[in-house]
């Protein structure tokens, strides 16, 4: 019995605190993205895509993120001596991500980097497929469990604020495989 009331009063102890935060401060992000993906399976694809994600604040330095992107073009940049050129086209190979883990704030001002690790899924459907379309068919035995480690800035100007991030999304398929993630994109909080 006398564990089980320490335990209600530590526990208690550190829930308290992300209470009194959630009333006095921001507590939800809610944001869009576009997204770069560097595919890298012995040659490397580049892909270009937009997703979105919502984060729930548990105190001023630590937040619950899920978020979901799908990547409709493949990237071409080719460089010159005299330039760089860039095309985008539509490929049958569309990959669809979904991942959900903490995100830890490292300030608690208007400005702010942060670090993140998540975990999900990547799926490779080969077909012409919608967005919709590609949600129904996760089951499908092109989706891998993947890994995200990153890190990123973030900047607000009241409840707007613009985001950039960087990670390696690993996914296992005979082994992990690496592939570079960027994304971009306005979020707002409140």
């Amino acid at each position: 019995m006398k564990r089980s009331a320490l335990l209600a009063v530590f526990t208690l102890m550190i829930v308290a605190p992300g209470w009194v935060h959630a009333q006095t401060e921001n507590h939800v992000a809610v944001g869009g993205f576009g997204e770069y993906y560097r595919f890298d399976q012995g040659s490397t694809i580049n892909f270009v895509g937009a997703g979105g994600r919502v984060g729930f604040y548990v105190n001023p330095w630590a937040s619950i993120e899920g978020e979901v992107s799908y990547d409709f073009e493949r990237n071409q940049t080719n460089f010159f001596s005299n330039g760089v050129t860039t095309s985008f086209a539509t490929t049958r190979t569309r990959p669809l991500h979904g991942l959900f883990g903490p995100k830890f704030n490292f300030g608690t001002g208007n400005a702010n980097i942060f670090a993140t690790g998540k975990v999900g899924f990547v799926n490779f459907a080969s077909s012409n497929q919608s967005v919709a379309q590609a949600f129904g068919n996760v089951d499908a035995g092109n989706t891998r469990f993947a890994l995200y480690p990153g890190v990123g800035a973030e900047g607000f100007w009241g409840h707007f604020g613009l985001r950039a991030e960087v990670g390696d999304e690993i996914y296992f398929s005979g082994g992990a495989r690496n592939n570079l993630k960027v994304s971009l994109g306005p979020q707002v909080r409140f």
